[in-house]
């Protein structure tokens, strides 16, 4: 009985689909907390955005039925320290990653 160790087998989580675990995609969000469009929910999971075709990394903001994202305006802050936003037009399409 001597060098004898107990494996214990706990009973896993049942399977959740990816539609229950992943909240629905607002068709407004954004990054800051402060906002109203912002639901903390939704940045527990990977997001994309993809504009005009292309991905982007750089969305601070967005809103898919108006058709815009706010980017930063390179490395321009406010008066409160927040970066500069400029708000861009097109076709705008977020997914989880």
């Amino acid at each position: 009985m001597e060098n004898q160790k107990l494996f214990v087998f706990l009973p896993s989580k049942p399977a959740m689909t990816e539609a229950t675990q992943r909240p629905e995609l607002p068709d407004h969000l954004s990054i800051d907390s402060r906002s109203p469009f912002h639901i903390r929910a939704v940045f527990e999971h990977d997001i994309g955005i993809r504009f005009n075709g292309k991905d982007r990394n750089d969305v601070e903001e967005y809103c898919i039925s108006e058709g815009w994202v706010r980017v930063p305006a390179g490395k321009t802050l406010d008066r409160k320290g927040q970066p500069l936003l400029i708000k861009l037009k097109g076709t705008v399409e977020a997914f989880y990653r």
